[in-house]
């Protein structure tokens, strides 16, 4: 059996995120429950926890009741130790929220779009708030592209932004923890975590400014794809010799695309159809700016006339930028209770 940990170094750090994981999930804890819980010895966890009071990491939050011996000293983490950024850049917005560790918002503020501009308009974004809030330890950027581990591999039409990789750049620059994600797979997560949803099926539908695009969960986790391309469904053939996207513009291709239209609701209607026989998910999300009840009534019925109506997805509708949103933080609080020490 390979040893997990390469080096003494390794070990070290996963015992802290193991440690202070632990003490988030469960508030406040004694030296005690923490060993029992986490699987680790106490005089380890003794070690630890020291070393983490001594940084300011956590806190002693008072004594537990005497059980006949020495009274537990109890600890509790300092949830403003470590804050997170989450910025989604859009066609018309950069959006950002800071959050500390547990997920509480202390800033939420919106920007014009840097896409117009260069990179160093992000960046400049980014140290503005990293020397506002110098806790700042983990940001997660979502983009309305494929991005392959933090490269942007397609972003049509922002050449200034196609095949950079703006992890690695802004990770030696800012020496934080960064994630770049593509837009909807950021949805379809934050839509799973704000419902606490585990090891469901989902698709995430939305229509808006670049063309429709999708994110995709299968059994909890976000399907990316071999290259990185999966939920570009705007390429998905239909009809012969027009996409998914040429049917829904049809004779107005440089129009913002408004589901309205009998053509229109039998394009959505084949795709869910086709997610249907080919991944079976338990609902398809669409962004609530887009649809309505009546609208999505209309697409299961068409739907239905492609595929049996029992293996069609419930259609949901939720708040895209909302769930945009809290996907980013979810992966910026998994960076930094995992990579921050």
């Amino acid at each position: 059996m390979t040893n997990e940990f390469k080096t003494p170094k390794e070990a070290k750090e996963r015992l802290i995120y193991r440690i202070r994981a632990g003490l988030i999930m469960m508030g406040s804890a004694t030296k005690a429950e923490l060993s029992q819980r986490l699987g680790i010895s106490f005089p380890t966890i003794s070690k630890f926890i020291a070393q983490m009071e001594k940084d300011g990491e956590i806190r002693y939050s008072g004594d537990d009741d005497s059980s006949g011996g020495r009274r537990a000293r109890r600890y509790s983490y300092d949830t403003e130790y470590m804050l997170g950024l989450a910025v989604f850049v859009e066609k018309d917005e950069t959006k950002y929220s800071i959050f500390n560790c547990v997920g509480d918002i202390i800033e939420q503020g919106s920007n014009p779009s840097v896409l117009q501009e260069d990179t160093e308009q992000l960046a400049s974004l980014i140290e503005e708030l990293i020397e506002k809030y110098p806790r700042l330890r983990s940001v997660a950027i979502g983009v309305p592209g494929a991005v392959d581990n933090g490269r942007i591999i397609y972003i049509p039409p922002y050449k200034q932004f196609q095949d950079y990789d703006l992890k690695e750049e802004f990770e030696a620059r800012f020496q934080i923890p960064f994630v770049v994600e593509n837009d909807m797979n950021a949805s379809v997560l934050g839509y799973a975590s704000n419902f606490e949803l585990e090891n469901e099926s989902l698709v995430y539908l939305y229509f808006g400014q670049y063309g429709p695009g999708s994110g995709i969960m299968i059994n909890g986790d976000v399907v990316r794809g071999s290259t990185f391309f999966s939920g570009e469904i705007s390429l998905v053939p239909q009809y012969d010799s027009r996409t998914f996207l040429e049917a829904l513009q049809g004779e107005e291709p440089n129009r913002r695309i408004v589901l309205a239209g009998d053509n229109q609701i039998d394009a959505v209607a084949r795709l869910i159809a086709t997610l249907g026989a080919i991944i079976n998910p338990r609902a398809v999300i669409f962004n609530d700016d887009e649809v309505d009840e009546d609208l999505l009534a209309r697409i299961v019925d068409r739907s239905a006339a492609y595929i049996p109506k029992k293996h069609l997805p419930s259609l949901l509708m939720s708040n895209w930028r909302q769930d945009y949103l809290s996907g980013l933080q979810h992966l910026a609080l998994n960076l930094m209770i995992t990579e921050c020490c």
